[in-house]
């Protein structure tokens, strides 16, 4: 018994790297149904379980429609969102600019079904990706959004008492907060 599941473990493990490593991994072919995209994300998660794979895959997740419109991609979005954020742990990947840009489109994602729980997921990425300007300013862009011009301000402020960087997208955001800007940052500024 155990020489025939040995076997059969064998065989699974070769037909696995033959075909998820070489379609799946380099993403050259994606599963035709896209509301699974388990192989890729497995196969993500056995080998290099990397920010910029899980990102990668994430970002041509999101290009297959607008969140926004489409209730269902927003789930499938906020499902595999949540499970790169698990898979990544936050003190190996800190200092990692992918791992913050997870944290900041989760917690983006978020805000479209509930603003508390993004709240929770921005106070997260603040957290554990300090020295991202890119961080607090989308924090402080979230709370602008519900209207808490006093907390975008002082979540600014931090930003640059901690020396995030770079600095000057704090002083830009800081200074289209005062404009009273809706936006802190323009589209070219981000």
């Amino acid at each position: 018994i155990t020489s025939i599941m040995n076997r059969v473990r064998n065989l699974k493990n070769k037909y696995r790297n033959e075909e998820n490593i070489t379609d799946e991994f380099n993403y050259t072919k994606i599963s035709a149904d896209t509301t699974d995209n388990s192989g890729t994300v497995n196969q993500i998660m056995m080998t290099t379980n990397s920010p910029e794979d899980w990102l990668c895959f994430l970002l041509k997740l999101e290009k297959k429609g607008v969140p926004q419109m489409n209730v269902s991609l927003l789930n499938r979005l906020i499902g595999r969102y949540s499970q790169a954020v698990t898979a990544l742990p936050a003190e190996k990947y800190s200092q990692d600019e992918s791992y913050a840009r997870i944290l900041v489109r989760f917690a983006e994602l978020k805000a479209l079904q509930d603003p508390e729980e993004a709240r929770d997921q921005f106070h997260l990425a603040r957290l554990n990706c300090k020295k991202f300007a890119f961080v607090h300013v989308a924090f402080a862009q979230f709370e602008l959004s519900q209207e808490n011009e006093k907390k975008c301000k002082q979540i600014l402020q931090k930003a640059v008492e901690c020396s995030a960087v770079p600095l000057e997208l704090l002083e830009t955001a800081l200074q289209n907060l005062h404009l009273k800007k809706k936006q802190l940052l323009s589209d070219e500024e981000k």
